[in-house]
């Protein structure tokens, strides 16, 4: 069976959602978006733990907490699945969903390997089903105006990328929340989570570097889960470092390093010809927003840059940063259902973004700058 979905906007119609996991992220995030967005309607949710899924369905207004992947993805009411549990038990709840014909959403990472996502994308495919990855951060206002800030020559001709992502998250110390993000066989790392997703931003708004070096160093050969005491072997890098070079000429560096005590964030410097633009933040992920400033000519000070209202596609609200981002990705994806367009991430994209991390995995274990394909 083919998933149709009445044209949400139009009447009374609806995305009527069935969400797979119940842990933090889906309540701070995806939930709330959904609830902001007039198109969605929270329909199922399902958890491994019964009462919690009863919990989040009585607090948030879904009209089923039901017991089982099955009655979930097949329930008559749910248009779109969403996927929220960790990266191994994603292939579970995806190939489910397809198997039922519902439009699939898939947190990223898609799956710990890329052979994997690519399988699940081609049943997808064959399925005639909707495929979206949680890649969010693109769809973000301020990367789109930054984006269309160099498509109109704000700064020239682009000279320089420089990113730089110190992550408050992924400590020594860590809260068992994140034990999935611990074993390396589990593809949910710093540079499998962090990196996919703000690489994502990178060369999906100013393209894919033509060749590229790396370094990644793994400092932490322990990690103590900080509730029970429990301490596990790591062999995930913590310090990933980049550099590149775009089809044009320009230069890419990047540097990713995780467990940072102070001082995190994110910065993105883009030099160009003519002018400068960057973009910050004080955290790497959460509540807060990403400031850009930007200078034409030369020796002049940088001036923030407010994002014009036109690059907002949410009605007003209060959340945080990165749930505005994730918000913007399901209001992409309505439109995409309503309008036959092709904003949202897909597991195309996913694969994109596997692609650039097995590159990244080949030039550090050789020692040598890889081509991009």
């Amino acid at each position: 069976m083919v998933n149709t979905i009445t044209n949400p906007g139009t009447g009374n119609a609806k995305i009527r959602v069935g969400i797979i996991g119940a842990g933090n992220w889906a309540e701070y995030g995806h939930i709330p978006s959904l609830k902001l967005l007039p198109d969605y309607e929270l329909t199922a949710v399902f958890s491994r733990d019964d009462n919690k899924a009863k919990d989040l369905a009585q607090r948030h207004g879904f009209k089923y907490a039901v017991t089982s992947l099955k009655e979930l993805v097949e329930h008559p009411e749910v248009d779109f699945v969403l996927v929220l549990t960790p990266a191994p038990q994603h292939e579970e709840g995806i190939r489910a969903a397809i198997a039922a014909g519902k439009d699939v959403y898939c947190e990223w990472p898609l799956t710990p390997k890329r052979a994997l996502s690519a399988e699940l994308m081609e049943l997808a495919e064959e399925a005639g089903v909707r495929h979206i990855v949680g890649l969010q951060r693109r769809l973000g206002p301020d990367y789109r105006y930054v984006r269309q800030l160099l498509a109109d020559g704000y700064i020239g001709d682009l000279r320089s990328v420089r990113l730089h992502i110190s992550v408050e998250y992924f400590k020594q110390l860590r809260m068992a929340a994140l034990y999935y993000t611990v074993p390396e066989a589990n593809f949910s790392s710093l540079l499998s989570i962090y990196g996919g997703h703000f690489l994502d931003v990178l060369f999906t708004h100013f393209g894919f570097p033509v060749t590229m070096n790396a370094l990644t160093v793994n400092q932490f050969k322990e990690i103590t889960i900080a509730e029970t005491g429990v301490t596990q072997a790591h062999t995930s890098p913590d310090q990933v470092v980049l550099s590149g070079t775009f089809s044009n000429g320009a230069v890419l560096s990047v540097h990713l390093e995780a467990g940072k005590l102070n001082n995190y964030g994110l910065q993105l410097d883009l030099t160009g010809s003519k002018g400068d633009l960057k973009v910050y933040n004080s955290s790497s992920f959460g509540d807060t927003f990403n400031v850009i400033e930007g200078a034409q000519g030369e020796g002049q000070p940088l001036k923030v840059l407010r994002v014009p209202a036109e690059y907002n596609w949410l009605p007003a609200t209060d959340m945080g940063g990165s749930a505005v981002e994730l918000a913007h990705l399901y209001a992409a994806y309505a439109r995409d259902v309503r309008e036959r367009t092709a904003l949202a991430p897909t597991f195309r994209d996913a694969l994109k973004m596997h692609d650039v991390i097995e590159a990244i995995d080949a030039s550090n274990r050789t020692g040598t700058r890889v081509t991009l394909t």
